[in-house]
């Protein structure tokens, strides 16, 4: 399965080194849902930018895994219908682990898209 255009997840699209997680962790605006903190923060770039952190509280190898890829998935599949210009961090909490995929779409989209989100300083 060959993914084209929009449908990719380039290497552009992600947060890859400690200072930019440690950057958004110290300054982000935080939003809350039942399985996950989600971080938020204008960035320079004119495309949004995904983190995912998933500690192993919420379960082995297999299940941290499997939470990744589902967040990932949500956001290459509703990348165009996020605001743009933000590095978004989420972390994973341990009800994360036994949620299903359309359960961890909805939790972002009300989280990412504004409707429904609860915010704490």
């Amino acid at each position: 399965m060959s993914l084209k255009g929009s449908q990719r997840f380039p290497k552009t699209a992600r947060l890859r080194k400690r200072a930019e997680f440690l950057k958004l962790s110290r300054g982000g605006a935080k939003l809350h849902s039942a399985s996950f903190v989600i971080l938020t923060r204008n960035n320079n770039h004119s495309e949004n930018r995904l983190g995912v952190t998933v500690s192993s509280k919420v379960g082995n190898a297999v299940v941290r895994n499997r939470v990744k890829r589902r967040v990932r998935e949500y956001f290459r599949r509703h990348r165009a219908e996020l605001p743009q210009g933000a590095d978004i961090l989420i972390i994973a909490r341990p009800s994360a682990a036994g949620a299903s995929s359309e359960r961890i779409a909805d939790e972002l989209r009300r989280a990412l898209t504004g409707s429904g989100q609860r915010r704490r300083a």
